[in-house]
């Protein structure tokens, strides 16, 4: 691909991560592994992107290790917003995944609660202790993690069930017309970018509901509602009605427009949860303020950026 206008003058490493939606230092080892041309000409984790250039990455297949191993460590940021003998809900600042895998070396939600003492289930597999959901890296906001194995079993149901209510809140580029509405589109992977997620005629079925809240000079400020779960769900389906999350490069977002904003992930955020509770049946619902890049951003398009 071209080298893009918003990532020219970054160096390699860290702009493989805003365009790829990679770990920094994943994007470093690609580079350091000879994955990464310009113009045919090979270039090294920290040398600087220029403009007018032919991008091309080779991504290498990750070979599993036999076993993941759970790094305990604190994540700064990430605050428990509920918390009982059942399950706890975590505000899960980005930067963040929800449980370890190959490759990734950054943070995790398990690791996090492990590191702070919290016992969680040990259902499912070793390195996703307790989860039944999960967030993508670059998105932040609420996930419910199970403590008990009796509440893995039943909110691993609920989720398949989807008697869980999952609200996002989205700036998207653009006007969404019409403003209130669903998407139903199947979602599989890429044709091309293994990386990456498309709306493919044999993808899984896929439905999101979606109401405009606030018409922007440059965009739209959406909630959004989660029929179903698949990965990159919201971005790739309002990427398919050319409506891209801002900031989100990886499926076609304007770069300019996210650099205006100081923006270098997607304006995607878990706002709203809500479940009944494994052992009470009560219903639980909970919910999350803006983290301070996306609150800025929007702020900076309120205040009149076209």
């Amino acid at each position: 691909m071209p080298v893009p206008d918003g990532l020219v003058g970054e160096r390699v490493d860290a702009a493989l991560s805003r365009l790829l939606g990679l770990s920094r230092t994943r994007a470093a080892e690609i580079a350091e592994a000879g994955g990464v041309h310009v113009d045919g000409k090979e270039l090294g984790k920290s040398d600087r992107l220029l403009a007018g250039g032919w991008l091309e990455v080779e991504i290498p297949d990750v070979v599993p290790a036999a076993g993941v191993e759970i790094v305990a460590e604190p994540v700064p940021g990430m605050t428990i917003v509920y918390d009982d003998d059942d399950v706890v809900v975590i505000d899960k600042p980005v930067g963040v995944a929800a449980h370890p895998s190959p490759g990734w070396v950054g943070p995790t939600v398990v690791g996090a609660l492990l590191a702070t003492g919290y016992r969680i289930s040990t259902s499912g597999a070793a390195e996703r202790q307790g989860i039944v959901h999960r967030l993508d890296v670059g998105t932040s906001g609420l996930m419910v993690v199970a403590k008990s194995e009796h509440a893995y079993t039943v909110l691993k149901r609920a989720f398949k069930e989807r008697t869980v209510e999952k609200v996002y809140h989205a700036l998207v580029q653009g006007h969404p017309e019409p403003t209130t509405g669903t998407i139903d589109a199947p979602i599989g992977r890429h044709p091309s970018s293994d990386w990456k997620f498309a709306v493919v005629a044999d993808g899984k079925p896929s439905v999101t509901h979606y109401e405009v809240l606030e018409m922007l000079p440059a965009a739209s400020l959406v909630e959004v509602h989660l029929e179903t779960g698949r990965t990159h769900q919201i971005r790739v389906h309002f990427a398919a009605l050319r409506h891209p999350c801002v900031g989100d490069l990886t499926y076609g977002a304007d770069p300019t427009l996210a650099a205006r904003v100081h923006l270098t992930r997607q304006w995607l955020h878990a706002k709203r949860l809500g479940f009944h509770h494994p052992s009470t049946g009560d219903w639980l619902e909970l919910t999350s303020e803006y983290p301070q890049d996306l609150a800025r951003a929007l702020a900076t398009l309120q205040d009149g950026y076209a």
